[in-house]
């Protein structure tokens, strides 16, 4: 007796289809799992057994076998249990089930029959849209997930029993009614507001920029200046996620375990802010199973590294390659997986050891060679790839006090998306989309500058000694600064403000 299922695998953060097959021949009894199956999902024997035997289903004593094709691709996870329960009772009862093959079924089985959530919903089910299967079986944890997706059918089980009474028309499940995209961001709360923020007009003004042209941003500063809380101000500013750009950052945070249970479609821009003892593989990607790390998950986001030179030497090195190409290619043993990673840096740091070297507040502690050693964990290469650098001080007690409005985040992040709706057009031709991410091509084609501006720019690249990397970011900086100011080409206040952004490590590291 043979029957076959529907369910899925993940390859990185794609899906993909898995075809199980169930067969029940003579011989001795046993249950065998061929097809490349992981270590979770060769341990599933027990759980599937278990799980029947509590529900009352018969257990088909025979020699078992179960084919998971494509038989050349390993196989992790727990997502295929429910397919491969589903699969042994339709070998036994044939005539029960029907278009078995037109369904996807997901779904990690208890030993008490319970349907618990698996990671990579959202990828899986998206593969199998792809491949025309359009009704979904799986675990109501993981329903809200795909919520959003249009022309499919999902239907959220609790337990095994609901979903075997569904496929064979005892009790069909009520499916779950789709939303729009649009009505989740309506519900759309920033984390914080920039009306928060007291003081520091430079600081706000070139989070501003580097939201609106998406540049890398390097805060130096005192303890307790405030540069934690602009890092986490900048979410809020940045233009809301598209249906596209949600689709991919749910797609990778799914994958990797990070999205929690009965969640919906990611409407924020993801922030992430690990640990400076994290490891490089934590940060970069990579581990046993060569999972997504920190600069994948936040991929169309921000990644915020606090306190910069606490981090380990190689991990800051190995951020180079995907801030420059927005991927990572992670290579291990057991597989092999490239992750996007097209995100915004935003750090922060003290200028010395106990922060106040600079401060005209409190006088400094350190030593010249203290100082020197600490500034030196930050590589010149890497100092290149941030385009903006502001340098602050501690907040003034009038500052403090003053009651006078800041300006909050839904007014900067109208300047910001309209700034980027410019760049939108302007770029829709190209293969990039935001002035940070134009090419060496694209800065000679759309920075075009005044002459004075052009004398100007050239001036600072000799008194500055600016490397030819330097050159071209306070370019982009400079479109960036006259999309927001309006300017059809780079004005010589537009490059002036852009330089100013850009030689902090002037004062620090030369």
């Amino acid at each position: 007796m043979l029957a076959r299922t529907v369910s899925g695998g993940l390859e990185g953060v794609n899906g993909f289809l898995v075809d199980v097959e169930a067969f029940l021949g003579k011989g001795m009894i046993g249950f065998d799992i061929v097809g490349l199956p992981g270590t979770a999902v060769k341990e599933s024997r027990d759980r599937i057994r278990a799980a029947m035997l509590n529900l009352g289903y018969d257990w088909p004593m025979k020699k078992l076998t179960i084919n998971l094709a494509p038989a050349d691709v390993k196989k992790e996870g727990t997502s295929l249990e429910l397919s491969i329960a589903i699969a042994l009772l339709a070998a036994q009862n044939p005539e029960e089930y029907t278009q078995l093959d037109q369904t996807l079924l997901l779904g990690e089985l208890t030993l008490h029959g319970e349907l618990a959530p698996v990671r990579g919903v959202l990828s899986m089910v998206l593969a199998a849209h792809d491949k025309g299967i359009t009704s979904v079986l799986l675990p109501a944890q993981n329903a809200k997930e795909v919520q959003c997706l249009s022309d499919v059918t999902i239907y959220p089980a609790d337990t095994l029993r609901q979903a075997v009474e569904h496929l064979t028309g005892w009790a069909r499940i009520k499916a779950q009614e789709q939303i729009g995209y649009e009505q989740l961001l309506e519900s759309y709360r920033p984390a914080r507001d920039l009306r928060h923020v007291k003081g520091q007009m430079i600081a706000r003004k070139a989070l501003e920029i580097a939201a609106a042209g998406g540049h890398n941003m390097l805060m130096v500063g005192v303890p307790g200046s405030g540069k934690t809380m602009l890092a986490r101000c900048m979410p809020g500013i940045l233009p809301p996620l598209s249906y596209e750009e949600a689709l991919e950052t749910t797609c990778i945070h799914s994958a990797a375990g990070a999205l929690e249970a009965e969640t919906g479609l990611m409407t924020q821009r993801p922030f992430r802010s690990p640990h400076h003892n994290a490891s490089l593989p934590a940060i970069v990607g990579g581990g046993v199973k060569a999972r997504p790390g920190e600069v994948s998950l936040a991929h169309n986001g921000v990644l915020f590294l606090d306190e910069l030179p606490e981090y380990q030497r190689q991990t800051l090195e190995a951020l180079r390659q995907p801030l420059e190409d927005g991927f990572v290619n992670v290579t291990r043993i057991s597989g092999q997986a490239k992750y996007q990673s097209r995100c915004m840096l935003v750090a922060s740091m003290n200028p010395c050891p106990c922060g106040n070297h600079g401060s005209k507040v409190k006088p400094c502690r350190c030593r010249p060679n203290e100082i020197k050693r600490y500034l030196a964990r930050i590589s010149g290469p890497l100092l290149d790839r941030i385009d903006i650098q502001v340098e602050m001080d501690a907040v003034e007690i009038g500052d403090i006090q003053s009651t006078q409005e800041q300006e909050d985040t839904a007014t900067v992040q109208k300047r910001v998306v309209a700034a980027r709706n410019l760049q939108l057009e302007r770029y829709q031709e190209e293969p990039f989309f935001c002035n940070a991410q134009m090419p060496q091509e694209g800065i000679e084609k759309y920075c075009v500058m005044e002459n004075s501006a052009r004398a100007m720019l050239h001036a600072a690249v000799e008194k500055f000694h600016i490397s030819m990397r330097t050159y071209s970011r306070i370019c982009k900086v400079g479109r960036t600064i006259a999309d927001l100011s309006g300017h059809g080409i780079i004005m010589p206040q537009d490059i002036a403000q852009a330089i100013h952004l850009r030689n902090l490590d002037g004062r620090y590291w030369r």
